[in-house]
């Protein structure tokens, strides 16, 4: 019982995450001017956004394969050590460097207790 409630909070949170962060993405004209303020294409954020709610789907729903799963979590592994290397470069605030560095801590535990329950 105990792993099981480790996992789904450390999945919920992650996945909580990444849909409000997908919706900001779609719905904040800042979300949209940071990325061009970093060098990055309009079409970088909307494919990213649509990333992580199918992602965040893929973690939440439990009757979706494992597999894909396992895809979701490299996903997100990914976007989270991007997100830390693109906000390091763009010498952001360590406030801002700190949640991509959360967020992979999350996920992390996540992925672990996938494998407990």
């Amino acid at each position: 019982m105990k792993n099981k409630i480790i996992y789904w909070t450390a999945t919920s949170l992650v996945s909580l995450m990444m849909l409000f962060s997908a919706y900001a993405y779609f719905s904040d004209p800042n979300v949209s001017a940071g990325f061009i303020a970093m060098g990055f294409k309009d079409f970088f954020r909307i494919e990213l956004g649509i990333a992580k709610f199918l992602g965040a789907l893929a973690l939440l729903i439990p009757a979706v394969p494992k597999l894909i799963k396992e895809w979701a979590y490299a996903g997100f592994g990914i976007t989270f050590i991007s997100a830390f290397i693109a906000h390091l470069a763009n010498e952001d605030p360590a406030s801002t460097l700190a949640m991509p560095v959360i967020a992979f801590a999350f996920l992390a535990v996540s992925r672990i207790y996938l494998e407990k329950i």
